[in-house]
């Protein structure tokens, strides 16, 4: 087992992926907003008082907070950084209204505020394409080389040289979708399609939950059918076939975070799994000390999460604008403000109770709660 790395060299790793990944979310935002003709007053990387910045020649002050969770565009007419309009911005001179977003048409707003979340979902496309180039793309077939004993695979009678075609009737085209699609469904039953010399075989088998520790003592649990592949294989390939293969993987984690989310709402995973800045920050310091090649793939995996968090419909996230946004876009005229009112109190009740959530989870894994009870016994 490795050593955990030190306190400052995890806050190092902690800046180096989410400080890039926020600036990529907000300059999404910024130069759509620029393409849109709307004037940015504010661009924020990190929250609360200004620790260093400056102010361009369009008039944008670009500026650095001592709070590194975050940040924030803001726009000419927004009263604050989750873009709430003034409530008199109608009555600003006709040509400074004309570059706010307020004024914009719905679907302008709509487009600055997605550009955010897909920002990084195509930074983390770049990051999984350049490793394809380099590295090649997995292509080993789904064909069973190694059956283990005790395992769901041997109840189920699964055999060397099984080709699995389709999982709970998903297509399977490498071995690497295998696990994919069953490790975090823990332990539902699973309905394989499997090809056996010229005969299609259907099974149904119940994956099981192990609980693993890593090479750092962090514990998690995933599905498995205990099965293992045969030869490795990579094969090159050219620009565009790594960036569709990079647009395959992304969207591969955001099914799989989807998948997750649903998993706590309904119950099937529990909220003690959840994690928040701390257990990001952990993370990113573990993800160093493996290499820079992990901690670069470990950035593009929190860009797609980052992404998608945002775009959840939530009043406050950008999701929760778009949502807006539609209502507007369908019935020709903003929501009643006092709809958008107590929409934003609910989101940020439900923000707020989730950050103190991910906290005391964060704290527990730490060990803080640990040493708190043992001072206390």
């Amino acid at each position: 087992m490795l050593e955990s790395p030190g306190f400052l060299f995890t806050i190092l790793a902690f800046l180096v992926v989410l400080g890039p990944l926020v600036f990529v979310h907000e300059y999404g935002h910024y130069i759509v907003g620029r393409w849109c003709g709307v004037k940015a007053d504010t661009f924020s990387i990190g929250f609360g008082r200004k620790i260093l910045g400056w102010t361009d020649k369009r008039g944008t002050e670009w500026k650095i907070g001592w709070l590194p969770l975050g940040g924030y565009v803001q726009f000419a007419g927004d009263r604050d950084a989750v873009s709430q309009p003034y409530a008199n911005w109608h009555n600003m001179p006709a040509e400074e209204r004309s570059h706010s977003f307020p004024a914009q048409p719905v679907w302008k707003r709509a487009l600055i505020v997605l550009a955010g979340p897909v920002t990084n979902f195509l930074f983390a496309i770049a990051i999984f394409a350049a490793f394809n180039m380099a590295y090649g793309v997995p292509t080993t077939p789904p064909v069973v080389g190694a059956v283990e004993p005790g395992s769901a695979a041997e109840a189920a009678d699964l055999r060397v040289g099984d080709r699995i075609v389709a999982i709970n009737g998903g297509a399977i085209e490498k071995f690497d979708d295998i696990p994919m699609a069953v490790a975090f469904d823990l332990g539902k039953p699973a309905e394989l399609a499997i090809q056996r010399g010229g005969e299609r075989i259907d099974v149904l088998l119940r994956p099981r939950v192990i609980t693993e520790t890593d090479r750092f003592g962090n514990k998690g649990e995933r599905a498995v059918i205990g099965i293992r592949s045969g030869e490795i294989a990579l094969e090159p390939v050219n620009p565009l076939a790594a960036v569709q293969a990079g647009a395959a993987q992304t969207w591969g984690i955001v099914r799989l975070t989807g998948d997750i989310l649903g998993q706590f709402l309904t119950g099937q995973r529990s909220v003690k799994e959840m994690g928040g800045p701390l257990k990001i920050a952990k993370q990113s310091g573990e993800m160093a000390t493996l290499g820079l090649s992990s901690l670069i793939f470990f950035v593009a995996f929190v860009s797609i999460n980052l992404g998608f968090i945002n775009l959840l419909p939530l009043p406050m996230l950008d999701g929760g604008h778009l949502l807006f946004y539609g209502y507007e876009a369908i019935r020709r005229r903003p929501a009643p403000p006092q709809a958008q009112e107590w929409a934003f109190r609910f989101g940020f009740a439900v923000i707020v109770t989730l950050m103190l959530v991910v906290t005391f989870n964060d704290l527990g894994s730490i060990g803080v709660w640990d040493r708190i009870a043992r001072l206390i016994g």
